[in-house]
C-alpha cells in the first residue's frame, strides 16, 4: 500500500503553531488516523485490497482497489465508508463513561464530534458524500449519482462558506476560515475530476 503526504498538511500545522491550537490540531489527527483504521479494516474484512494512504490537512484517506461494478461492491463501499465515523462515536461513548480526568475527557470527546460531524458533511469525497453517493448508486447509474453528487457538493460549500463567515467573525477563530480553504480546494478538484469524467462519458455515448 502506498503511503502518500499531501505537502499543504505542513503548512496548517504552522498555522495552527502561530495561532496557538496546535493541541486540539494534534488531537484531530490522532482520531482522524484512528477515523481512518476504521475504514482500513472494515475495508480489509470485506475483502477489498486498501490500494493507498493519503495524508490529509485534516484527516487521512484510504483507497481500495475495486473492478467489480456489482452493486455488492458498492455495499461494502457504503458500509466503509460508514465505518469511520462509526468508529469515532464508539469512542465518544466509550470515554464518555470512562474515569479518566475530565479535560482529557473533555477533549476525546469534542475531537471526535468534530470529526464525526465534519465527515458526514454530504460533500464528495467526505465520507458524508461517499455514503449519499453509494445509495445513489444503489439506485441508478453512475452518471446520474455522480450528477447529483457534483452539485450537492457545490451548494453545500457555498452555504458552509457563508456560515463560516458569520462564525469565524463572531467566534474571531481563524481556523474555521482555513476548514473552508481547504474545503474549497477539494470541491475545485473533484469540480475537475467530474469535468473530466462527464466529457469521456460523453464521447463513449456519442452516437456515430
Amino acid at each position: 500500500m502506498q503511503v502518500k503526504v499531501n505537502l499543504q498538511i505542513f503548512v496548517f500545522i504552522i498555522i495552527f503553531v502561530l495561532t496557538r491550537q496546535i493541541e486540539i490540531y494534534s488531537w484531530l489527527m490522532l482520531f482522524a488516523f484512528v477515523h481512518e483504521m476504521g475504514h482500513l479494516v472494515v475495508g480489509i474484512m470485506l475483502g477489498l485490497k486498501p490500494k493507498s494512504l493519503h495524508i490529509m490537512p485534516f484527516g487521512l484517506t484510504v483507497v481500495f482497489e475495486t473492478y467489480s461494478k456489482k452493486k455488492t461492491v458498492e455495499i461494502k463501499k457504503l458500509l466503509i465508508a460508514i465505518a469511520g465515523p462509526l468508529v469515532n462515536m464508539l469512542i465518544v461513548v466509550a470515554i464518555w463513561f470512562s474515569n479518566i480526568s475530565p479535560d482529557i475527557r473533555q477533549t476525546i470527546i469534542y475531537s471526535n464530534i468534530l470529526i464525526f460531524v465534519f465527515n458526514l458533511i454530504p460533500m464528495y469525497p467526505l465520507d458524508g458524500g461517499r455514503i449519499v453517493k453509494e445509495l445513489l448508486m444503489l439506485r441508478c447509474d453512475r452518471v446520474i449519482a455522480e450528477k447529483i453528487i457534483n452539485q450537492m457538493s457545490n451548494i453545500i460549500i457555498i452555504v458552509l462558506t457563508v456560515v463560516s463567515s458569520i462564525l469565524v467573525v463572531y467566534f474571531r477563530n481563524v481556523s474555521i476560515f482555513f476548514v473552508i480553504m481547504y474545503l474549497w480546494v477539494i470541491v475545485v478538484r473533484e469540480n475537475r475530476n467530474y469535468r473530466t469524467k462527464k466529457r469521456i462519458y460523453d464521447v463513449i455515448n456519442t452516437p456515430y
